[in-house]
């Protein structure tokens, strides 16, 4: 048996479309082995506002850089109207980070909740500032609420927990998880300069939309901060991660510590304490029977200390498509 799913996409740069590429890919795919068929009802973002037909937009011409044509006369003037208009059966949000409020993107998933639509996000702000209303919104709804691609791309760790990992108590983990860093020291070490190294991470599509909030620890501290509210139940707040970033390092420094049998990477870390939950963003030389010292490029890892194991999981030269992954998985398992 077949279901058909009307899918709303706010938020239409690299991500979606990578996204709506590779639902292309695995349209057939879905259809055969999870019985789920899709059409694409919404579309939203700066550049062309609300676009809406329950009927279904077309793909390929979405795609095209020259979308929208011709021009589309009336459009939702919101997310509400827009939602109501594509009759959204699910919701992805892939709109840019606001590290300090986490909007629009938390009243984007609120609303498609509310409308009675799954709510799927690739933004880190809605994690830091109402993941915990989001998810009682979503229970009392009978929808979900999934966040996969939020950290690590499509690495699958919230689910890996939630589905394969019952009983377990997390105490910490400690990982690399922004890739501009680990590929800014890379090239440092190589004798780049920093700016000349932020401009190549540029150039592989992996820096956030100003490079500062890599290099300054924002990013890492921002997903930090969501593995503790998700995996271990702890609302941290932004200015309770300890952060410090790698502005700071000289080529000298960098190239320095490789000499002398060390790296810099940028650790990301977390672990409870009595007090509660202790959490930090900082570089560190690390030796190289440090299995993160051997992390090259955009590769990232983060080791999970669970009270029966240590768990390590490890992404390697991620890129749009894993991002892109992480809301398809997302996606399959809302509906099912």
């Amino acid at each position: 048996m077949f279901s058909t799913h009307n899918l709303a996409l706010i938020g239409f740069g690299n991500v979606g479309r990578e996204l709506l590429r590779l639902l292309l890919a695995k349209k057939v795919e879905l259809r055969q082995r999870y019985g789920i068929e899709w059409r694409l009802t919404g579309v939203a973002s700066r550049r062309v506002g609300w676009v809406a037909n329950p009927n279904g937009l077309d793909p390929a011409a979405l795609l095209d850089p020259e979308w929208p044509y011709p021009a589309i006369s009336k459009r939702p003037q919101d997310v509400r109207e827009w939602l109501a208009e594509a009759e959204a059966d699910v919701l992805f949000e892939a709109t840019s980070l606001e590290r300090l409020t986490g909007q629009p993107a938390t009243d984007h998933l609120r609303a498609a909740l509310e409308q009675g639509a799954h709510a799927i996000t690739a933004n880190k702000g809605p994690i830091l500032h109402a993941y915990q209303e989001l998810c009682d919104l979503a229970r009392t709804k009978g929808r979900k609420f999934l966040c996969e691609s939020t950290v690590l791309d499509g690495t699958p760790i919230f689910s890996m927990f939630e589905c394969t990992l019952p009983a377990v108590e997390l105490r910490g983990f400690r990982g690399i998880l922004n890739s501009t860093t680990n590929i800014v020291l890379t090239e440092m070490e190589n004798g780049m300069s920093l700016e000349e190294a932020v401009k190549k991470a540029e150039e592989l599509g992996v820096t956030e939309t100003d490079p500062a909030d890599d290099l300054d620890g924002w990013d890492a501290a921002v997903k930090v901060a969501a593995l503790v509210i998700v995996l271990m139940g702890q609302p941290i707040k932004l200015e309770q991660v300890d952060r410090t970033g790698i502005q700071a390092l000289s080529v000298e420094q960098v190239r320095a510590a490789r000499t002398s049998g060390k790296r810099y990477k940028l650790v990301c870390s977390a672990e409870r304490t009595p007090g509660g939950v202790r959490a930090s963003v900082r570089p560190e030389q690390l030796p190289m029977t440090d299995a993160l010292a051997l992390l090259e490029g955009s590769t990232s890892a983060v080791t999970f200390d669970l009270d029966v194991f240590a768990l390590s999981i490890i992404e390697h030269a991620p890129g749009l498509g894993a991002t892109a992954y992480g809301l398809v998985a997302d996606f399959v398992r809302a509906v099912q």
